[in-house]
């Protein structure tokens, strides 16, 4: 009599089938039951051990003894012809049978009923935490810039009102101990009538800045508002009506003015940030914000537009560093690089950039933008030292840079340095919390981390924040 055949005659394999699924259902019993008690993680666990350890005692027992009238006996001690184990294989069989059926009526009740209340209740659970996590970390020195309004009787010129926020935002930025709301979840709100203490609990900051802008040929009026987001109390506002010559300045003077009320030092390094990026053509300055608007958009069409736009904007000023800054990323977005819109060789794109990004580090080498870009073409030529270098150095002219800190956290996780990138990605969506992008990664990154229920709520909160694209 061969192995297998004395194995089936001991009933061995039937043994073993019967514990694997009486295992089974055993553990799944186990993790929906102990955690209603609260029993500590190890107890699960424990079981699982147990029963793994338990398999070939189990196997050996049943090869060993046999189940008889008298009681157990060892096999060998047992004649054949009074062997009862042609009987035993068919209870078995029956009892095998019967704990599949129930094994299978657990899974669907657990699947269609008890996990999605699990789920909910995880889910509302983390969403909760998280929700008194942000409102007990909402520091004081916290602000988001919300798009000024244009006012302006010409709707084009949405763009100029849109580029005077972010300028602002990004004057905010390089003060270090300020917390900036980034420009995506900043200008996610526009157009929008929200309640301002609801704006604030979604970006979790304390101030929010809000505006109009008028603009009528050389004429500026420029109003700015601080308003405290707990109250919706206004704690500062001014007007400005000044020349367009002028518009550098005002910037520099709204920001000088938030730093002051919200008792925020601007250092003397930081007041003159506006003016080392401003140019002394305001034609070239206007084109400069049509383009950037054009390039957030990310589309082939616009940033082929805005490409042309920058053109223009380096031909009547050629030291606009953030406008050479701004063409090199523009040129290396249409380049047929991974992640990229167009289809100029990569090689091209990298002689075409690289002249433009060395051109604005000489005028201004402290443009984190510029710095940024050179990242990008350092990466593209898998140049990692020097890749490290520049993003290291944008990222401390301006921690609040969304663009580098994404791709700091990709970095890293290519790397193999998935603890690191979670911490990328939490800080991004600290300054940044309705970047999508940011977070379809950072539910990744949590589920890679095994940190499903916090993945869950960010799911979540994508469902809730963006219904319409997922």
């Amino acid at each position: 009599m061969n192995f297998i055949s004395e194995l089936k005659r001991r009933n061995v394999i039937r043994m073993a089938g019967l514990y694997l699924v009486g295992a089974w259902l055993l553990t799944q019993v186990a993790g929906t039951v102990l955690p209603i008690f609260h029993a500590p993680d190890w107890i699960p666990q424990s079981v699982v051990i147990i029963l793994a350890l338990g398999f070939i005692p189990a196997m050996i027992f049943a090869w060993i003894f046999e189940l008889t009238p008298d009681g157990l006996k060892r096999d060998s001690e047992i004649p054949v012809e009074q062997s009862i184990a042609p009987q035993t294989a068919q209870r078995m069989n029956r009892l095998i049978v019967a704990m599949l059926v129930l094994a299978v009526t657990y899974f669907g009740f657990d699947k269609f009923v008890l996990a999605p209340k699990r789920e909910a209740t995880s889910v509302a659970s983390a969403l909760q935490a998280e929700k008194t996590k942000s409102a007990a970390d909402i520091t004081e020195k916290s602000i988001a810039v919300l798009p000024f309004v244009n006012m302006s009787a010409d709707p084009e010129q949405e763009y100029f009102s849109d580029g005077l926020s972010e300028e602002i935002l990004n004057l905010l930025a390089q003060m270090g101990d300020l917390k900036v709301i980034g420009r995506t979840s900043s200008f996610a709100f526009k157009g929008k009538n929200e309640d301002m203490r609801t704006i604030g609990k979604t970006l979790g900051v304390a101030y929010l800045l809000e505006g109009s802008v008028r603009k009528a040929g050389n004429e500026l009026r420029i109003t700015a508002q601080l308003i405290k987001a707990a109250d919706g109390t206004h704690l500062w506002s001014q007007s400005y009506d000044r020349k367009l010559e002028n518009v550098f300045a005002i910037q520099s003077e709204i920001a000088g003015s938030i730093a002051d009320a919200m008792k925020i030092k601007l250092l003397a390094s930081q007041q003159g940030s506006a003016a080392t990026q401003a140019t002394s053509s305001l034609p070239a300055y206007e084109l400069f914000l049509k383009a950037r608007s054009l390039i957030h958009g990310r589309s082939r069409k616009g940033l082929e537009s805005a490409r042309q736009l920058l053109d223009k904007a380096i031909a009547l000023d050629p030291n606009y560093a953030p406008a050479l800054a701004a063409q090199a990323q523009t040129v290396r977005l249409l380049s047929n690089n991974s992640g990229a819109y167009g289809d100029i060789p990569a090689d091209k794109a990298l002689a075409m950039a690289q002249p433009l990004i060395d051109r604005a580090l000489v005028l201004d080498p402290k443009l984190a933008e510029a710095h940024a870009v050179q990242f990008l073409i350092f990466n593209d030529q898998r140049d990692v030292v020097r890749a490290h270098e520049a993003l290291t150095l944008a990222l401390e002219l301006n921690p609040n840079l969304a663009d580098a800190l994404h791709w700091q956290a990709g970095r890293l996780k290519d790397a193999g340095r998935l603890r690191e990138s979670l911490v990328v990605r939490q800080r991004l969506d600290a300054i940044d919390p309705l970047n999508v992008a940011n977070l379809l990664q950072l539910n990744l990154t949590l589920r890679d981390s095994g940190k499903l229920t916090e993945a869950r709520a960010v799911t979540a909160r994508l469902q809730r924040a963006f219904p319409d694209n997922l």
